[in-house]
């Protein structure tokens, strides 16, 4: 008996050390991407690419990665889905009017769609669909897909830019890689809308889908961008790139574009053959 219960012990130990080995074959860090971030004068940054096809994933920065933060306007993604869902957007198509206050944001000052709202993340459009939605039921959806925190504090037009709800890069890549294989508890037609939002860029050789997000402050710039790229034989490659500077001057909105493009490039990806 005593042989026997060695023996057992022995084979479960030895499928744990097996599977821990294989764990950690599927995970890779890449130190190398440090010198984009460095080459572009960032020194605090993280990525996490998740390659579906292989299971494995793809990091720089693994303690960055798993820290909560706002998620700034990659809420948007959410948002959309929160408000189709519960029908306060019919569809994409549905025009909130502009409320006639300038801003410096050009883009911004005129009525549009969702579609619209999304591309060039129009805050005022998506604080009114929030106010539309209303707290109970924003809550009900952060909880039941576990997004972030799932806090949204006092404000029902600032939660995900005052750090009230706030998630981790990690956390990005899984809301995004359920999204793509409909696996979040939002009808199908929903979240196949909600992807149709993020195609960005189309080529005959990928298909990028993604959503930016800033934060801005008197001494520091934090960037976002998230989503997923098809490649040209259908295989989704789930990304998020986040980086902040102490340089206010930098322009971040192209320089995450430029970070993100170059470190795909590392993996054979965004390029046209």
């Amino acid at each position: 008996m005593k042989k026997y219960i060695c023996n057992v012990i022995v084979a479960i130990v030895v499928m744990i050390i097996a599977f821990s080995s294989c764990e950690r074959n599927n995970i890779e860090e890449r130190k190398d991407w440090a010198a984009i971030y460095k080459k572009h004068g960032v020194d605090s940054a993280c990525f996490e690419l998740v390659e579906h096809s292989k299971e494995r994933v793809y990091y720089y920065n693994k303690a960055r990665g798993n820290t909560r933060m706002s998620p700034a306007s990659t809420f948007k993604i959410m948002a959309s889905l929160i408000a189709l869902e519960t029908s306060v957007a019919p569809d994409e198509d549905l025009i909130i009017k502009w409320d006639g206050v300038k801003r410096p944001q050009e883009q911004w000052n005129k009525d549009m769609n969702m579609r619209e709202a999304f591309k060039v993340s129009c805050e005022p459009y998506y604080k009114e669909l929030m106010k539309r939605v209303g707290t109970t039921e924003i809550k009900r959806w952060l909880d039941s897909t576990e997004y972030g925190n799932m806090q949204i504090g006092n404000n029902v037009e600032t939660f995900w830019t005052d750090n009230s709800l706030q998630i981790t890069p990690d956390e990005q890549c899984g809301f995004l890689k359920k999204l793509y294989f409909d696996d979040l508890p939002f009808s199908k037609r929903t979240m196949r809308i909600a992807r149709s939002l993020m195609l960005q860029e189309e080529t005959k050789d990928y298909r990028w889908y993604y959503k930016s997000g800033t934060a801005v402050s008197d001494t520091m710039q934090m960037a976002w961008l998230v989503g997923f790229v098809e490649d040209s034989t259908n295989h989704p490659y789930f990304f998020a790139n986040n980086f902040s500077t102490k340089d206010t001057a930098i322009n971040i909105k192209d320089l995450r574009m430029q970070i993100t493009r170059e470190i795909f490039q590392t993996k054979g990806l965004l390029r046209d053959k």
